[in-house]
Formats: C-alpha cells, sequence, structure tokens
C-alpha cells in the first residue's frame, strides 16, 4: 500500500486497513511517547495512556470526522488524555499545562545534537532535490524563498508573466512535496 500523505493515511486508517493503522502507530507513537514522557515523566502512565488512546482512536474511527492536520489533532488529543490521566493520579487536583512545562518540559544535550543532525540531514536531502529542478524552477525558488520576493517582482526579473512564475513555483513545490513524501513512505515501510 502506497501512501503519499497523512490524509491519504487516515483515510485507510478509518477504512480498517491493517495498514493503515500500523503505518499510523508506526508514525505517530514515537513521537507521542516522547512528548508524553516530557509532560508527565512518568514511563508507566504515559505507555498505559498512549496505548489506550491508540486503542479508543482505532476503536472509534468511524466515528471521525474529517481532519485537516493529523498530527495535530493526535497531539492535541493525546495530551489531554494524558492530562486527564494526571489529575486522577493526583486525586483530582487540577493540573495545568503550565505546570506540567514547568516541571518536566526538559531538553537533553542528547536530544537537542540529535535534532541539530536531523536538522541537517533533512537540509541537505532538501539541497539534492531542489538540485534535480529545472534550472527555471531552482530559480524562482531561490528568488521567492531565498531573496523573499513578490511573485510580481520575480516575474519582471526573470522577464516573465505573473502567471507563469506562479505555474513555475507550483510546479517545483509539488514535484519537491512528491519526492520527499515518496521517500518518507519508502523509509517507514523499510521500518516494517
Amino acid at each position: 500500500m502506497e501512501l503519499h500523505s497523512d490524509e491519504t493515511l487516515w483515510y485507510f486508517f478509518k477504512k480498517g486497513e491493517a495498514n493503515g493503522f500500523s503505518l499510523l502507530f508506526k508514525k505517530y507513537y514515537p513521537q507521542l511517547h516522547v512528548y508524553g514522557l516530557k509532560l508527565s515523566n512518568n514511563r508507566e502512565i504515559t505507555e498505559d495512556c498512549l496505548q489506550n488512546f491508540f486503542i479508543q482512536l482505532f476503536e472509534e474511527r468511524e466515528k471521525q470526522n474529517e481532519i485537516k492536520n493529523l498530527k495535530a489533532y493526535l497531539f492535541v488529543s493525546f495530551k489531554r488524555r494524558l492530562i486527564k490521566q494526571l489529575q486522577k493520579k493526583q486525586k483530582n487536583i487540577p493540573i495545568s499545562e503550565a505546570q506540567l512545562f514547568k516541571s518536566n518540559f526538559t531538553f537533553s544535550a542528547e536530544e537537542i545534537s540529535i535534532h541539530q543532525e536531523m536538522h541537517f540531514k533533512c537540509t541537505s536531502t532538501l539541497a539534492q532535490l531542489i538540485n534535480n529542478l529545472s534550472p527555471r524552477q531552482k530559480e524562482v525558488l531561490y528568488l521567492k524563498y531565498y531573496s523573499e520576493m513578490k511573485s510580481s517582482d520575480i516575474a519582471e526579473v526573470m522577464d516573465m508573466n505573473y502567471q507563469s512564475v506562479l505555474n513555475v513555483l507550483q510546479k517545483a513545490l509539488s514535484k519537491l512535496r512528491k519526492v520527499s513524501e515518496n521517500q518518507q513512505i519508502k523509509n517507514i515501510l523499510k521500518k516494517n
């Protein structure tokens, strides 16, 4: 099964496809797990809550509406569930988000190092992807995002009409999205 976006992943998940659930779980469980640990500082509660969250998500999948941003939806829903679980453990003493962040949300040197390494790899990959675009697409991207020019100014610089600039920009971004999504899916499927 080839998935190109969170929308497609959500579609297959809602239909009850085993691969849809498996890919959703593999893609978001690690991220939600780390986030939960940051909030709760309690591995047992975080893992129990996260497992129950995915079980409930699966059981109620057909009731779910369309979701515009799957990642945000999962993070918000899991956070709410975890806060409720932590409040139960604290004998119903309200725990505000500020209290959670103040006491538990810390970063280790290793996390920062890993993030920097991932950022470098992403930047390197993005450079490779951009370099595979046509010269005209590369120039439009450069002028738009690195020189921060408006599309009308790019049209003047490149001696193109305004609509042509928009078309070239759209094609370049679509190509980058398609290639990067295909690469993400390949990486996910390799982990299976």
